[in-house]
């Protein structure tokens, strides 16, 4: 009997589809396996940003009550940064949906100038993990991107590659961005020389290029050692 034609076999790009389009059932199933009901995940988003606020989630699901109508709506579940804005954007109400707490946490561009971006960042990924934990009854372990937060009550995890690792901080990293991409598009109305729609405040080519072109903003950081900001005279 003659074999399948190639043609019929499913391409690369197919195959990386399929694996996107499952990645949620192996994150969650990574946060099972750590063997609590309770499992909260932080994220940030634009800490590496020349303009705009660093925003941290917090997302808190219970394995106990988390179904499999909920489990199958998140099964594209990924980074952020794996995601398109409207794979995002279709992500975002379905992870409000399916997790028990979340909380969202934002810094001005001030705060970040006046704290430090490193000390900034810690601050608000210790504020998103607390205001999911609040007063709950019962054991929850707290898995952060890459690194442990200072001064926190509940046991933690460092995760390395953490939000392509557990659906906690996968989730998290989805409500981050999606909320300050909007804050950024909301933010290119009131300052329409910058283009943040386009970039969200990264140090684009054409991000650069404006700052050049029209000088810093009200959201521009000016504690960053950017090459953007050493060619002009601030």
């Amino acid at each position: 009997m003659a074999g399948k034609p190639r043609s019929a076999r499913p391409s690369a790009r197919s195959r990386r589809r399929t694996r996107r389009a499952g990645s949620g059932q192996r994150l969650f199933a990574f946060d099972r396996r750590l063997g609590y009901r309770f499992l909260a995940g932080a994220d940030e988003a634009g800490r590496g940003c020349l303009a705009g606020p660093l925003v941290a989630a917090g997302v808190l699901f219970d394995y106990e009550r988390l179904t499999t109508r909920e489990l199958r709506s998140l099964k594209a579940l990924n980074d952020s940064k794996q995601h398109s804005a409207e794979a995002r954007e279709e992500l975002y109400p379905l992870v409000l949906r399916s997790a028990a707490r979340v909380h969202v946490v934002s810094r001005c561009v001030r705060g970040i100038d006046s704290r430090g971006l490193h000390k900034t960042n810690l601050a608000a990924l210790r504020d998103a993990l607390r205001g999911v934990t609040a007063e709950l009854d019962g054991e929850v372990l707290c898995l952060v991107d890459g690194f442990s937060v200072a001064e926190f009550e509940r046991p933690q995890r460092a995760i390395v590659d953490g939000d392509a690792t557990s659906a906690a901080i996968a989730a998290a990293s989805i409500v981050a961005k999606v909320t300050r991409d909007r804050f950024m598009h909301r933010a290119a109305v009131l300052h329409p020389g910058w283009s943040f729609a386009e970039h969200v405040g990264y140090s684009t080519p054409s991000h650069r290029e404006a700052i050049l072109r029209n000088g810093v903003s009200p959201l521009h950081r000016m504690s960053f050692q950017s090459l953007a900001y050493q060619q002009l005279a601030l």
